[in-house]
């Protein structure tokens, strides 16, 4: 009755943790994957007028044009860049699928690094293909000549995240250009997930992949920068032939995102909030808060973006003393749903101070209890 594909995929961890948290009493939450910020009210407004004035229909597969316009614009001026087409994806995580199921063969390989974000292993067998682990432990630094020796006459792309989910790892120009040689010399697609390009704690981002190599596909979106998770308002931009693939399987699958969603994230584009809706230095505090918090008792490689922290285990698996500190109310998340090791476990802060102090302390006490 049911298919191999899906046998052979695994039910995702972060939702088993999400399930998990409706059975804990007063949970300290470090495992929601989402600013602790609201959308906008700006940007409220926009989507529920659009609403009131009629924009429920189906929209072009594409992406209606005031969004298609607002984001090309954006990209030009952010970026520097005026890719050959882009499209309006269901989330980043639409984008990841559409363009995997575009750029796939059963049988090809994609290089991803490792730790990773949970549907880069996952969506490779949705397509027959083989996700190949490049391996950047201890401290998430890339190093372009290991990752080469995993190239095989299969290799059809490689998938850079940064800054990255799950480790908060900020990648460097250095190692993203060494990425870039690497890419060029084999010919291949690079799928660069920048979702979290709004958080970047120390001096300025490096330059989007496609900057620094042609064959690339960006994926963005709105649900991180301006907190519209739930309205799944994403983007992907590159190459045209690609794009138009993408396009296609859209067609038959996610069909459109909500229109009115979309005019609310084509006006978020155009306001002066700055990076996450303007609460970037919120952010700041909150990795120093949550560094702080578990300096005393860990092991982590500081983070230098987005919102998370990839802490070492201090005995046990990861999972061992994640389940533990259910226990004790603090939900993380192990470190094994992200990686083929369960050495680690991931907290955000993305989550009141409070929680952060009060969460903090309860791991470390659990850190020297054994």
């Amino acid at each position: 009755m049911i298919s191999n594909r899906a046998n052979a995929m695994q039910a995702s961890g972060i939702r088993k943790v999400f399930d998990l948290a409706a059975t804990v009493k007063d949970p300290l939450n470090l495992s929601i994957g989402q600013p602790d910020f609201d959308v906008p009210m700006p940007f409220k407004r926009a989507a529920a007028e659009a609403i009131v004035a009629g924009r429920n229909s189906y929209a072009p597969t594409g992406g209606i044009p005031e969004l298609r316009k607002a984001l090309a614009a954006h990209i030009d001026r952010r970026y520097g860049w005026k890719p050959e087409d882009l499209i309006v994806t269901a989330g980043v995580s639409g984008g990841l699928a559409l363009s995997m199921l575009a750029a796939l063969d059963p049988g090809d390989e994609i290089l991803i690094p490792d730790p990773y974000f949970v549907s880069y292993k996952q969506l490779p067998t949705m397509c027959g293909a083989k996700a190949v682990f490049y391996d950047i432990y201890p401290d998430w630094r890339i190093d372009a000549a290991k990752v080469e020796r995993l190239v095989t006459p299969r290799t059809r792309a490689l998938l850079v995240n940064t800054p990255a989910n799950p480790t908060g790892a900020a990648v460097s120009e250095a190692e993203l250009r060494g990425l870039a040689e690497v890419a060029r010399r084999h010919d291949l697609l690079v799928i660069s997930d920048e979702v979290y390009d709004d958080f970047y704690f120390d001096g300025p981002a490096p330059p989007s992949f496609a900057r620094l190599y042609p064959k690339t596909l960006v994926l963005n979106g709105f649900s991180k920068s301006q907190a519209m998770t739930g309205w799944r308002v994403g983007w992907a931009a590159g190459p045209r032939e690609l794009v138009d693939a993408m396009m296609k399987l859209q067609q038959f699958t996610f069909v459109t995102v909500p229109p009115a969603f979309q005019l609310a994230a084509a006006d978020s584009l155009g306001a002066k909030l700055g990076p996450a809706a303007g609460h970037f230095d919120e952010y700041l505090r909150k990795r120093e808060l949550a560094c702080g918090a578990l300096a005393p008792a860990f092991e982590f490689t500081r983070p230098g973006g987005a919102f998370y922290v990839f802490v070492k285990a201090p005995w046990g698996t990861g999972t061992e003393f994640a389940t533990e500190a259910v226990k004790r109310r603090v939900l993380t998340i192990p470190g094994n749903v992200f990686s083929e090791r369960d050495t680690h476990f991931r907290i955000s802060f993305a989550a009141p101070d409070a929680v952060l102090k009060e969460a903090g302390a309860i791991l470390c006490e659990l850190a020297r209890s054994r």
